[in-house]
């Protein structure tokens, strides 16, 4: 971490401070310039299926054109990003996205556009921006240090929905003067840029990248600590309720613009409404945070977001923009919690992985949810099908009782925890050997027993987070108070991973307090399969 980012954690936290960063600035801006020049792209894309007269289901169908690769990639997004240099990937993946969007304004230069070709063209930058979005994720806290993740964070939502005040607007008047090869252009020359400010990035080498694990190991280690990690399950649980009615405003807001009669440019305005809502969010947001919980928040969000979305089912132009304000506010406070909270929740190995998870279930429910929404207004109107969403989003704003984002987040220790042993072991396995089996004896203080069966649940939590299954506690028949811990890792490699590289300060915590019941020093065996017999060898 750079000596300007140390500085900072003296200082009093803003909502700017981590600005005053060079890397994080330099870094911001060239997301802010990137994500204008998508938005840009989009409402390109989207008026020229409004001017062609496509529909409502096929004009919601650029949105889940650009959220479906999410689905589909996010999760090997994620390994590439915690197995991969993330600043190269980054690199070559804006690089891209870049060669894609000068395609797609060539195409439309020659006026060859069609409205397949340019969802086709909609699918493939969705494809290299999932590709790169765990990476964004996982990088930030390496820019700042870890009291200014949550301005991190809300200022990471400034660089989206900033971009959606900015680049709609701007797209709209670019579209009624030069049109959409111009617009689409000026996507490309923003992938460009932020080429230009990642290759100027000089970060420090990233750690264990010499130790790569296989690609459907670290896969498959993704996967099994989200599962295993009830913070982080909320945390998706909470995005994925929020994004599947929030989906509507967005997918169908050029509809809305259509039933209103408005040009390319007044649809901007309606999207920039949205985005200036985000941008003022900024300022509200940290007084928000701490006059009330982050669950209150993002229950009143939900709410204020259904007010937004009912204004564009029923309401005219200028009653509406009011309301679509208090929508980017909305966004940018559930989207600012979810993400500050992944952050702190995260460790570092396994932190693009989780970040791919967060994606694949935002964004995989916004693409549902845009197709569904836009099928119903197609089948019966574009207000009932607003309206429904915003009955569902009620219901979320509610939910938030009896479904809270969990405690502790900002307070778990998820540094990784160098001082585990190293056992002693007559063999020498390979990595590759395995699946192993770990039992580890424990002699319990008398009359400590159930205490010590209570700590182990979280013990049972820890080692299933860190690549650990089929665990299980068994009691001795023969000794009093003697329980055996047993486990299996995927293999020898996975099991030093396991100890070297992904048990953090929490999980030091949690054996401690297991251990504090316990007489003496466990005794740890490890169990490998057995080699079968040489071919010619007597087994008699």
């Amino acid at each position: 971490m750079t000596a300007a980012a140390d500085a900072t954690e003296s200082r009093p936290v803003s909502a700017w401070a981590p600005l005053a960063i060079p890397a994080f600035r330099v870094l911001w801006f060239a997301q802010l310039g990137s994500n204008i020049g998508t938005w840009m792209q989009t409402v390109g894309a989207q008026w020229f299926l409004v001017d062609a007269a496509a529909g409502a289901t096929l004009i919601a169908l650029v949105q889940t054109a650009s959220l479906a690769p999410a689905v589909l990639f996010s999760l090997p997004a994620g390994v590439l990003a915690d197995s991969l240099d993330r600043r190269k990937l980054l690199i070559w993946g804006s690089a891209a996205s870049a060669l894609i969007a000068a395609a797609l304004t060539i195409i439309a230069f020659f006026g060859a556009l069609t409205p397949w070709t340019i969802l086709g063209f909609t699918f493939l930058l969705g494809i290299t921006s999932t590709l790169t979005s765990p990476a964004w994720q996982a990088i930030q806290p390496e820019l700042v240090p870890r009291p200014l993740i949550g301005a991190s964070s809300a200022l990471g939502g400034v660089t989206v929905n900033g971009a959606r005040a900015v680049g709609p607007a701007l797209a709209g008047v670019v579209l009624s003067l030069f049109g959409a090869p111009v617009v689409f252009g000026i996507n490309a020359l923003s992938f460009v840029a932020a080429v230009v400010a990642l290759w100027w990035w000089r970060r420090p080498p990233q750690l264990g990248l010499d130790d790569r694990e296989p690609f459907g190991a670290a896969l498959r280690a993704g996967v099994r600590y989200v599962a295993s990690a009830h913070l982080v399950r909320r945390i998706l649980l909470r995005s994925a309720l929020f994004a599947l009615p929030a989906s509507a405003l967005w997918a169908l807001l050029p509809v809305t613009a259509t039933r209103l009669g408005l040009t390319s440019s007044g649809y901007g305005f309606l999207l920039g409404a949205v985005g200036a809502g985000a941008v003022l969010g900024i300022f509200v947001l940290p007084v928000a945070r701490k006059r009330f919980s982050d669950n209150a928040v993002i229950g009143v969000s939900a709410l204020l977001f259904a007010v937004g979305t009912l204004a564009a089912a029923f309401l005219p132009f200028v009653p509406m923009l009011p309301l679509l304000v208090l929508a980017g506010v909305a966004w940018i406070g559930t989207l600012t919690v979810l993400n500050a909270a992944l952050q702190l929740t995260l460790p570092q190995w396994v932190r693009s992985r989780g970040a791919s998870i967060y994606i694949l279930v935002f964004m995989g429910a916004m693409a549902v949810g845009s197709f569904g929404w836009g099928a119903l207004a197609g089948a019966l109107s574009t207000a009932i099908s607003l309206a429904a969403a915003a009955a569902l989003l009620v219901i979320v704003a509610v939910s938030v009782a009896w479904l809270p984002l969990l405690p502790g987040t900002s307070t778990v220790d998820r540094t990784v925890s160098m001082s585990w042993p190293t056992p002693t072991l007559v063999l020498d396995p390979q990595p590759t050997d395995g699946p192993v089996l770990v039992q580890i004896t424990y002699t319990v203080d008398p009359g400590r027993v159930e205490p010590f069966r209570e700590a182990m649940r979280l013990v049972e939590a820890s080692r299933r987070r860190t690549g650990g299954y089929r665990w299980t506690l068994l009691r001795s028949g023969e000794e009093q108070d003697v329980l055996l811990e047993s486990f299996m890792v995927p293999s020898w490699g996975e099991y030093r991973r396991q100890q070297t590289q992904r048990l953090t300060g929490r999980d030091r915590e949690i054996q401690a307090d297991a251990r504090a019941h316990i007489q003496g020093e466990p005794r740890e065996r490890h169990y490998f399969p057995e080699s079968p017999p040489s071919h010619g060898v007597s087994t008699r």
